[in-house]
């Protein structure tokens, strides 16, 4: 009789949650599996960090490339300027200046912006337009002045405050 984790083991690995490759290429899954083989092999990268990759950039060597290190092995005086670079290649993909080199991302970054301002800006004049009441009366120039003209008439805050500033006798502001 099987034990209830060995039983449950057994109901993940047929549903594919755990298990091998083998077993899960036995019960009808063909995606590759990375397996821990996988995992420790170490790949090629460029990065600005660490700009010395554990492996070089072409890893298989066509009958041109092995020709050309062999010549490598002698003395660099008799390469060309163009078998240097071209040794160079195989090693790396990118020179340090290259993988430094300014890119282009702002002006995406920068019109993605502008493009999010311009829909914000047309989400908020729809909803002035359609959504929003009308603004109040008391918003108005006329019931602003007329409750200028009433705070006067009232005289409020005489002394440091509004009608401070206004002149009873010329019926004008003070300067």
């Amino acid at each position: 009789m099987l034990s209830l984790p060995a039983l449950c083991v057994g109901t993940l690995a047929r549903r594919g949650i755990l298990g091998t490759a083998s077993m899960r290429a036995a019960h009808g899954h063909s995606g590759h599996v990375a397996t821990q083989e996988d995992m420790s092999v170490p790949r090629y990268y460029d990065k600005r960090s660490f700009p010395l990759p554990d492996v070089p950039f072409h890893a298989q060597l066509g009958t041109e490339q092995k020709a050309l290190k062999e010549k490598e092995k002698g003395s660099w005086k008799q390469l060309s300027n163009e078998e240097k670079v071209a040794l160079y290649r195989l090693k790396f993909n990118q020179t340090f200046a290259e993988i430094n080199r300014p890119s282009n991302e702002w002006k995406t970054v920068l019109g993605g912006i502008f493009i999010f301002f311009s829909f914000t800006g047309l989400i908020v004049w729809w909803q002035r337009v359609y959504v929003f009441p009308p603004k109040p009366r008391s918003l108005t120039d006329e019931w602003k002045a007329q409750q200028v003209k009433r705070m006067l008439d009232m005289r409020m805050n005489p002394i440091q405050g509004f009608s401070a500033k206004w002149d009873y006798d010329k019926n004008e502001w003070k300067k």
